[in-house]
């Protein structure tokens, strides 16, 4: 009986090794399929592509030196003798304003599990970087400003991830312990009468069509999308009023649009606190200016930065917000999306 019970008890042993081999592979990769945002250490899906600050070509926020200029010369000791503005070696913080002292001390060393996080986290907080790519949008932030962003949307679509979600980047101001924020590669709005870089960045031919042209100085300006050319999504610039300001702006490109759907949706679906909205008034429409702020203290969704900062006047009038929040949340059910936004030319290769 002994020597059965021992077999029975040794042939169980091998099935469960054996098991535990076929799971787990000492050794074997598990490629990603390069979609996924980084959220409390876990992979999340998007079904866009994404470049992580631990993917080659991706850009690094936990980095303190410079990530341009020259390597001799970038340690954060050089970096602050040469630029006075850089105060501190890191550009981001820990996300503790909403929670108790145990759970400060849980976080403070990265144990960030992800319901404590889905209970901070309740805003998503649009940007253009006026730095016309997300390559120089990293310069600035990174090197020039200590400052800090969790995603940057470049002209072609490609979204980067500099930080994990669970990171309280330095992007705007007050609502930066509860917020996700996106920079979104455009050179911005201006004042409808003055003057504007957009003679040096848009060119329209003579039919009318506009394309996105990144000035030589920028050497390409780090597009990852070989040969890409970039249409603003409406061809005339547009003009509108925010902070009770007469502003005009180039529209974002459909490959941005696209992506943004795509990555609001995932926030939104990963943050059940973040609601998939936008701040309307009594009457539903858009609110264009900074929220009061008992309004702002209480808000829950996709927000821009002008509704945080009185100075602020980003994503600017061109930015659709209606095309953003209703096709996210279309995403989100699994409903059909509506018409994708086109480029005029690509809208016109599309009707043949």
């Amino acid at each position: 009986m002994k020597n059965q019970i021992t077999a029975v008890l040794s042939l169980s042993l091998a099935f469960f090794c054996a098991g535990c081999a076929n799971r787990f592979s000492t050794g074997k990769s598990e490629p990603r399929k390069g979609d996924e945002i980084v959220v409390a250490g876990q992979f999340f899906h998007t079904g866009t592509r994404v470049v992580l600050w631990l993917d080659p070509g991706g850009y690094d926020g936990y980095r303190v030196e410079r990530r341009f200029g020259p390597i001799e010369k970038s340690s954060w000791e050089i970096s602050q003798a040469e630029n006075k503005k850089l105060t501190t070696p890191n550009r981001y913080g820990l996300r503790k304003a909403h929670l108790t002292t145990n759970e400060i001390e849980q976080v403070r060393g990265g144990g960030w599990d992800l319901p404590l996080l889905q209970s901070v986290v309740d805003q998503f907080v649009m940007h253009f970087d006026v730095a016309g790519t997300s390559r120089t949008c990293f310069l600035v932030l990174q090197d020039d400003r200590d400052l800090s962003v969790h995603f940057m949307l470049d002209v072609d679509g490609t979204i980067y991830q500099t930080l994990d979600l669970k990171e309280r980047a330095w992007h705007a101001t007050t609502s930066n312990d509860r917020s996700i924020g996106v920079e979104i590669a455009n050179m911005g709005a201006y004042s409808a009468h003055g003057k504007n870089p957009f003679a040096q960045w848009y060119h329209t031919d003579t039919n009318g069509e506009v394309t996105l042209t990144i000035p030589e100085r920028y050497h390409g300006g780090g597009i990852l999308t070989s040969n890409f050319v970039g249409h603003p999504a409406r061809r005339e610039p547009v003009r509108g009023t925010i902070q009770g300001d007469d502003l005009v702006q180039y529209d974002f490109t459909p490959q941005q649009y696209d992506a943004l759907v795509k990555l609001t949706a995932t926030v939104c679906k990963v943050f059940p606190k973040l609601k998939c909205r936008y701040p309307v008034d009594a009457d539903g429409k858009l609110i264009p200016h900074k929220l009061p702020d008992d309004q702002l203290k209480n808000y829950e969704g996709v927000i821009g930065h002008y509704h945080i900062q009185t100075n602020k006047n980003d994503p600017g009038p061109a930015f659709n917000w209606d095309y953003v929040i209703t096709n996210a949340q279309k995403l989100m059910t699994g409903g059909p999306l509506t018409k994708p936004l086109l480029s005029p030319r690509a809208a016109e290769l599309q009707a043949k």
